[in-house]
């Protein structure tokens, strides 16, 4: 054997294996099949935009370089599905997991402090994520209570006080539902029978439509995954139906005007469209060009998401120790970089909580007009 070859491809080797990147695994559990897969892979696809560019510049963590790898499972928006996934995704080294609804979010939040422990990054606006008072979690959007004041208060002035539902069945639609008749009744108004249906399974929502219209409402409030949003806003325009639309804020405005003309959402209130905030123009070329799609609060929260805890493992000098990740998040939103933010980013409450400038808006002649929220966060 030749030892003047051996010693320095031996050298070369033992070098290479120094010098390599420690990859870090970034779990997500979401609904990628079903009714809500474009939602689920809306979250995805901003996950993928940010390690791609964070790979790109390059992060060090305590002098050593790390690249990040998404690893994805489909829960098929199942909260039983979600608890599996996460026991698979932690065993398998990922310490810090995003997941997107809140029936899976509750389930996982106790297992969090376990063996091992993980942070958990919420993309649900659903309070009772905030309430648990967990201290691995690490929410992303508004809590959705911040809305019913407002959006009651401008249908209820522009249409009428008679409220139909038509929301979706899981969870988070129950407490969507439950919150807001509560404040449209305090506001003076009456509401109908509740015609919810399950936004994920249902193909045909004329039915559910023409039951909520036969009680004359003025308003109508409605919401899930933005696909299945809009095929009932087309149901109910084309059944004749003149008022207003209280829109979830899952839906979103500009995913469902690809779907309906935007005159059948004149009429709605709902979250203002990602691309209408200042600042979002690269943002949105960016991700165009590597989706060929929209971008919405899914992808643009989870991209700013993902850089606020690739930051803080920089300030906390790790990448295995979800705690002292955890302990740095508000430092590290605050130091983020304006290109990377989104939104007009203020920190990370003590209680785990992006505090981030959210608008609402109403749209009157097929333009989004905005409208500002008396209290933005709880």
């Amino acid at each position: 054997m030749n030892k003047r070859l051996l010693f320095p491809a031996l050298f070369a080797a033992l070098a290479g294996s120094a010098l390599a990147d420690k990859v870090v695994s970034i779990g997500y559990s979401g609904p990628l099949s079903g009714g809500a897969a474009f939602y689920g892979k809306d979250v995805q696809s901003g996950l993928e935009m940010a390690i791609k560019e964070l790979n790109q510049t390059g992060v060090t963590v305590k002098g050593e370089k790390v690249t990040f790898k998404l690893v994805s499972l489909d829960d098929r928006y199942l909260p039983n599905e979600t608890a599996t996934n996460v026991r698979r995704l932690t065993s398998q080294g990922a310490n810090i997991v995003f997941v997107p609804h809140s029936g899976g979010i509750l389930t996982v939040q106790p297992l969090t402090a376990r063996d091992p422990e993980f942070l958990l990054v919420a993309y649900s606006s659903e309070p009772k994520i905030l309430e648990a008072k967990n201290p691995m979690t690490f929410m992303l959007p508004p809590r959705f209570d911040n809305y019913f004041q407002p959006f009651t208060a401008t249908q209820m002035k522009a249409f009428g006080k008679k409220l139909g539902l038509i929301p979706t069945t899981s969870a988070y639609g129950k407490q969507w539902t439950e919150g807001l008749v509560e404040e449209w009744k305090k506001q003076g108004g009456t509401v109908g029978a509740n015609n919810g249906v399950d936004y994920n399974t249902t193909v045909d929502y004329s039915s559910a439509v023409s039951k909520a219209l036969a009680e004359k409402p003025d308003v109508l409030f409605i919401g899930g995954p933005s696909q299945p949003t809009a095929l009932v806003v087309k149901a109910a325009r084309e059944q004749g139906f003149k008022g207003g639309f209280i829109v979830m804020d899952q839906a979103k405005f500009e995913q469902m005007d690809t779907i309906v003309p935007r005159s059948y959402l004149d009429g709605s209130v709902g979250i203002l469209p990602t691309i209408e905030y200042a600042g979002t123009q690269v943002f949105k070329a960016q991700y165009q060009r590597q989706f060929k799609k929209i971008p919405t609060s899914e992808a643009a929260l989870n991209y700013m998401g993902m850089n606020i805890i690739a930051k803080a493992m920089e300030l906390a000098g790790t990448t295995d120790d979800p705690k002292a990740i955890r302990a740095k998040l508000d430092a590290a939103a605050k130091a983020l970089p304006l290109g990377k933010t989104v939104y007009k980013l203020a920190g990370v409450t003590a209680g785990g909580h992006v505090d981030a400038e959210f608008v609402i808006a109403s749209v009157k002649g097929g333009k989004y007009t905005k409208l500002r929220m008396a209290k933005v966060f709880k």
